[in-house]
């Protein structure tokens, strides 16, 4: 059975295909069905699905200094001497990119021959821009991050045009700690990339820089909260997974980095139903869990850093990287929960994120919040969604109010 992440079989004619699968793409802009393999036609799909034009261009989200500070910031920096000593021949011979996203699709990294730079800069494919399926449509690292998984895309497999030209091979790249994506690597040129070389290629140069990252450890430690009804934490090359309290107990250790009072966490936990003798057997038990060296008391606060996803999904948000903080957001915080400083926080973040998602406007973000399980009934975001007349019906319906015709007659 051919190999489906591979675009063309052994001893294909690649302008026979070329040709091929461009009549496919034009039938599917026109209504037709996508005669393409597989991987394409999802990809497809979920691009027109996004509404990306086919003649439209990646944007650009970050330059200049502010491009600088993320690129410097980001884990895959550390990494990058891996990916030009492994694919810095091809990125000078004249014929070929290397590019690297973080994984948002965001370009971190697009190195290669001035000659070649120029003729990718023509399409947006540069640092900054976004490439994600969502914004620049079907293309080998937006594609490898929608499907998390290495993959090649062929000449006029491309969704967008303008980028017909290309073929690229791209795979995803991991933190080891956490298993979470943290980019991918990719290598774009001409249509001689489209064989099984270059798709190991970027494969065994992911791999590596996986590697390289495990061998370093992680560089703090990581909780996840957001969407669960309980945290996991991974420190120390260890993934463990707490209780409700344990959970509850780091969440607000983590809103407050200066410091808690044994009661203060206890009004925070059980409000008016304080019971300090509890609240400090469970700060006990969550610090035997950490260990003395991640939990201090008096106060009680955490002594290294923690990279929190809500923090993240905040400061993503104060920053105005509004579809940055969606993607980075898997649902509310601890759902279930009923301590009231907890519940104050889970509300407030995802207040905080559902008015920049509907003040964006953006039919992407509003259909990305609509199709989560936590934002299927959110009526007022189905009415900012173009087109979602039967899911607005539905909703009213079910709510008990009137349709825009019924209250326009009364």
């Amino acid at each position: 059975m051919p190999n489906p992440w591979l675009a063309l079989d052994l001893g294909a004619d690649p302008a026979e295909r070329m040709s091929q699968v461009g009549r496919a793409h034009e039938r599917f802009l026109t209504g037709g069905t996508a005669e393409v393999r597989s991987v394409v036609a999802d990809s497809w799909r979920r691009s027109a699905g996004a509404r990306v034009s086919p003649d439209g261009t990646a944007p650009i989200d970050l330059t200049d200094g502010d491009l600088d500070a993320y690129r410097a910031a980001h884990p895959l920096a550390r990494v990058l001497p891996i990916f030009r000593d492994l694919l810095g021949g091809l990125a000078e011979d004249g014929a070929h990119l290397m590019a690297i996203c973080d994984a948002h699709g965001r370009m971190l990294w697009v190195e290669g021959h001035p000659s070649v730079l120029r003729g990718a800069e023509s399409m947006n494919f540069v640092p900054g821009a976004r490439w994600d399926e969502a914004h620049a449509g079907t293309n080998a690292p937006g594609t490898a991050l929608a499907l998390d998984h290495s993959v090649q895309i062929f000449a006029t497999e491309h969704f967008t045009r303008g980028v017909q030209r290309w073929t690229c091979a791209a795979a995803p790249i991991h933190d080891p700690a956490t298993g979470l994506l943290l980019g991918a690597v990719d290598v774009t040129g001409g249509d001689h990339l489209a064989h099984p070389h270059s798709l190991a290629l970027v494969r065994a140069t992911a791999l590596a820089a996986e590697a390289y990252l495990r061998s370093q450890g992680p560089e703090a430690a990581t909780v996840c909260v957001l969407g669960r009804e309980d945290a996991v934490l991974s420190v120390r090359g260890k993934r463990i997974r707490l209780g409700r309290r344990h959970s509850e107990l780091l969440c607000l250790l983590l809103l407050h980095p200066s410091g808690r009072t044994g009661d203060q966490l206890g009004f925070d936990l059980y409000a008016d139903d304080l019971s300090p003798v509890t609240v400090r057997a469970e700060l006990s038990r969550l610090r035997r869990i950490l260990g003395p060296e991640l939990l201090d008391s008096r106060p009680y606060r955490l002594r290294t850093e923690v990279v929190a996803d809500f923090v993240t999904v905040t400061r993503l948000l104060e920053r105005g990287l509004v579809a940055e903080a969606l993607e980075s957001y898997a649902g509310p915080l601890l759902p279930s929960s009923d301590a009231p400083g907890v519940v104050a926080l889970r509300h407030q973040i995802h207040s905080r994120l559902r008015s920049a998602v509907l003040a964006s406007a953006d039919s992407a973000l509003l259909s990305t919040w609509v199709n989560a399980a936590w934002g299927a009934d959110d009526l007022q975001m189905w009415e900012a969604l173009p087109g979602s007349g039967e899911q607005i019906a539905r909703l009213r319906a079910e709510y008990g109010l009137a349709t825009s015709v019924q209250r326009s007659r009364n």
